[in-house]
């Protein structure tokens, strides 16, 4: 099993930050300040409770005043990379919040090294129409960790992330921001806009399916981010949407052949498998995937469609050979008893079969 992310907090990565501290404001007591750190509590903590509790030490054992305690932290900040120095920008967002003029730009230098997103947050909320206008400004820099704030930090359902409920309510001023980045030459902000796009599809699926049939043709960046942005309801089978990218109505396609292993025990794969026939020239553009409806704890089921594939088939027939495996992981907890397995082309379900989970 992989190492938990919150030993990534461990006493190596300490010692290089009172290293890198103690380098940049002598009068810091890296000793005491590790003591407080690996409190008795330590152990218990989860990962965002680690990082508070470090943003909590680092105000113990820096000067009170805020602005001066920014001038440390920033040039410490460049020697680190990744999730684990988001305490940086939480250090702004728990003590910054009353200070704007300091904050923004702080949270602006942070974010190059590891990412503002959660932090600006709370801005977002407090300041409204100012922090928007900052986010259409950084929709604009010329760093793309910056741009990528403007898109993830005004996601309305960022995961981990307090929500942005007016953004639920009206994403209007989001799509303000994300427009401007449609054609990013960065993937890694490209992703974020497609997955805020997704968020609003959540709460407004007509608004994503307006911008999708605006913007796709515009530019391969852009039609990229309509396409990902549109997963979700690719997923859930909406014709206007599947039609969008030219899945059209599969009633053409017959399914035959269809078998599906009876039973599985937990641990192993359950094996399926199909033919897809046309009385056409070809099967056309298809998007072929399957659903299981999964055992929950409660005794009733709930339904996750996986993809199998997406192309244009020249053929007259198609055979999918698949297994799906029910290997224990962290991040899904299986039930035994009675599933349903459905194969679903562009949109429809043709056929579904009954299996069983066993212990």
């Amino acid at each position: 099993m992989a190492e938990p992310l919150k030993n990534r907090y461990n006493e190596a990565f300490i010692g290089r930050l009172v290293g890198e501290l103690s380098a940049h404001h002598a009068p810091f007591d890296g000793d005491a300040f590790a003591r407080q750190l690996f409190d008795s509590s330590w152990p218990e903590r989860e990962l965002k409770q680690r990082m508070r509790h470090i943003t909590g030490t680092l105000h113990a054992y820096l000067p009170a005043d805020y602005r001066q305690t920014l001038e440390i932290l920033k040039p410490v900040s460049r020697h680190f990379s990744g999730f684990e120095p988001m305490f940086f920008p939480d250090y702004v967002e728990c003590y910054g919040l009353d200070d704007y003029q300091a904050s923004i730009p702080a949270l602006a230098h942070f974010t190059q090294y590891s990412s503002s997103e959660f932090a600006v947050r709370p801005f977002i909320e407090r300041y409204g129409d100012e922090m928007m206008l900052q986010m259409q400004r950084w929709a604009e820099s010329d760093n793309h960790h910056i741009r990528r704030l403007a898109s993830e930090g005004c996601r309305p359902r960022l995961p981990w992330a307090m929500a942005l409920p007016a953004f639920k309510k009206n994403p209007e001023a989001v799509i303000e921001v994300i427009s401007k980045m449609r054609c990013d030459e960065s993937e890694y902000v490209r992703r974020s806009v497609a997955n805020n796009l997704n968020d609003i599809s959540k709460d407004h699926p007509e608004r994503l399916l307006q911008l999708a049939q605006a913007w796709l043709g515009e530019d391969e960046k852009t039609d990229w981010i309509v396409k990902h942005a549109c997963r979700s309801e690719l997923k859930r089978g909406v014709p206007e949407v599947l039609k969008l990218f030219g899945f059209d109505d599969p009633k053409h396609i017959e399914i035959s052949a269809f078998t599906l292993q009876p039973e599985v025990k937990m641990g192993d794969g359950v094996g399926f498998s199909f033919q897809l026939t046309t009385a056409k020239k070809s099967l056309g553009r298809l998007r072929i995937e399957y659903a299981i409806d999964f055992m929950k704890a409660n005794g009733k089921q709930r339904r996750k469609v996986f993809k199998i594939s997406e192309s244009d088939v020249v053929e007259v027939q198609k055979s999918v050979i698949k297994q799906h495996s029910f290997r224990v992981i962290s991040t899904r907890k299986y039930y035994p008893g009675a599933h349903v397995l459905a194969v679903i082309v562009n949109g429809r379900v043709l056929s579904k079969l009954s299996f069983t989970l066993a212990e």
